[in-house]
């Protein structure tokens, strides 16, 4: 169901009208609808896996109550279960074909072992709300949840389900045991970024989306100046496709009363890699640096700097490693890690840098595009099948055919990447894109009809899947 598509539209509709007007009043009702609505959420993509969720959750549920009830060396038992458990779920359903295929490979063993197994929608979203609830009690930063129904809710979020953003048990279970009440002023404000969502997905996203398929899947007769426009065109669609999601479902939680983690930070104009993964995939990054990064820095400090380094580069192999049972998401992660040497060096790595309010600086421009490019390089990685693909397009792009003129080149497709950039630009000291209340009206009413015109005239409304739906 995705929040895109007709279907969802009405549901959502419903779901709304009901959980408002006619239950408003009674919040454990209200808990009780939003959890079958999830459920119904969930339930549409397979409903045999919401048997997995539900089972998930209680097992966890049951856990943290024991942690939360032991004492030291119980604590410490009952976690590890934990973990084991909700790490190796993961493990089983996202990876086990992978490590039984590079087995295989690298022993030269025929392999009739890699099962059909069906990928749950979510699980590498709600694996990690359940280890970070599990790692808080342990760490006594959160209180076992008592309110199943609560923390049933939290696991199951609907707005989240999806694609995230990653809330932690210490923002969104307090939410659901407090009345919540619908202000026209949030409505708006929820509303406007979901306008922003849907003109970044269907509008910009899906427009390049077909001409990055071209490009990358018949590269081998392309020149390496197209192969790198691909991979520009690439970092614009992932962007308006994954920052359209998080607008969305910031937007629709909004509208159920909720407050959730902030996703991105307008990443496109970052100083330095470092800036640029505290912008991007916000919600990740901070639960990896907290759960992560920061405990090997502190197992490592005695390695000075190269301890850093190497905190840094596995932290990012387990992100490349998060986004795909791949071993080109896991080479894309060491990529990522080996751009922080030159920052960990210079002391660099934790230095931040307000943008100027009119236009960037050339300074801050030459760091912008500097960045990007290092950014655009890396997805060759994301985007290959194969790591033979991601070398063959990489041996194009450094080849004499580099200085050639890019095919694909499409007016249209700039002039949308242009009002993504000139939008994230004006507003990029606001909570999100669309947050133009400092405007007159007369001019937000014209941008919004605007947005509203493009998503009618060139939204492409096909193939509406999530490109981080499949992690």
């Amino acid at each position: 169901m995705q929040f895109t598509s007709l279907v969802f539209i009405l549901f959502f509709s419903v779901f709304f009208a009901v959980y408002w007007w006619i239950i408003g009043k009674n919040l454990k009702a209200q808990n009780v609808f939003l959890l079958l609505g999830s459920y119904v959420f969930y339930a549409y993509w397979d409903w045999r896996l919401l048997i997995l969720l539900i089972g998930s959750s209680a097992i966890i549920y049951y856990l943290g109550l024991k942690i939360s009830r032991s004492e030291n060396s119980g604590k410490k038992l009952w976690l590890n279960l934990g973990l084991i458990f909700s790490v190796g779920t993961l493990l089983y359903f996202k990876y086990f074909n992978f490590f039984i295929q590079s087995f295989t490979d690298l022993f030269g063993i025929k392999n009739n072992l890699t099962l059909n197994i069906i990928l749950p929608l979510g699980i590498s979203f709600y694996t990690f709300r359940m280890v970070s609830y599990l790692l808080d009690i342990k760490n006594t930063k959160l209180k076992a949840e008592t309110d199943a129904l609560a923390f049933f809710n939290y696991i199951a979020f609907f707005p989240s389900m999806t694609s995230g953003p990653i809330d932690k048990g210490g923002l969104l279970l307090p939410q659901l045991k407090k009345e919540r009440v619908f202000t026209l002023e949030n409505g708006s404000d929820a509303a406007r970024q979901i306008l922003l969502g849907a003109f970044k997905k269907l509008v910009v996203a899906n427009t390049i989306s077909p001409v990055t398929e071209k490009i990358f899947q018949g590269y081998e007769h392309l020149s390496g100046s197209t192969i790198a426009f691909g991979a520009i065109l690439f970092l614009f669609q992932m962007y308006a496709d994954f920052s359209g999601y998080s607008d969305m479902a910031i937007g629709f939680a909004k509208l159920l009363g909720f407050k959730t983690t902030k996703n991105f930070a307008f990443p496109l104009f970052a100083q330095n890699i470092a800036d640029y993964w505290r912008k991007w995939h916000i919600s990740l990054t901070s639960w990896l640096t907290e759960y992560v990064f920061t405990p090997l820095v502190i197992a490592f400090r005695d390695y000075d700097k190269k301890g850093l380094m190497l905190a840094v580069f596995l932290n990012f192999v387990i992100i490349g490693f998060w986004h795909g049972a791949n071993w080109t998401f896991i080479v894309y992660g060491c990529l990522q890690g080996l751009y922080y040497v030159p920052l960990v060096v210079n002391n660099q790595i934790n230095k931040k840098k307000k943008l100027s309010k009119t236009i960037p600086t050339f300074k801050e421009l030459g760091n912008i595009i500097y960045t990007m490019a290092l950014v655009c390089f890396a997805l060759i990685l994301f985007v290959a099948p194969s790591l033979k693909d991601a070398f063959g397009m990489y041996g194009k792009i450094f080849s004499l055919s580099f200085f050639s003129v890019p095919q694909f080149i499409k007016i249209k497709i700039l002039g949308l990447i242009g009002i993504i950039i000139l939008i994230d630009w004006i507003n990029k000291d606001q909570e999100h894109g669309l947050e133009i209340s400092r405007f007159k009206p007369v001019v937000r009413r014209a941008f919004y009809i605007f947005l509203i015109l493009m998503i009618m005239y060139f939204g492409v409304f096909g193939d509406s899947s999530f490109i981080y739906q499949q992690f």
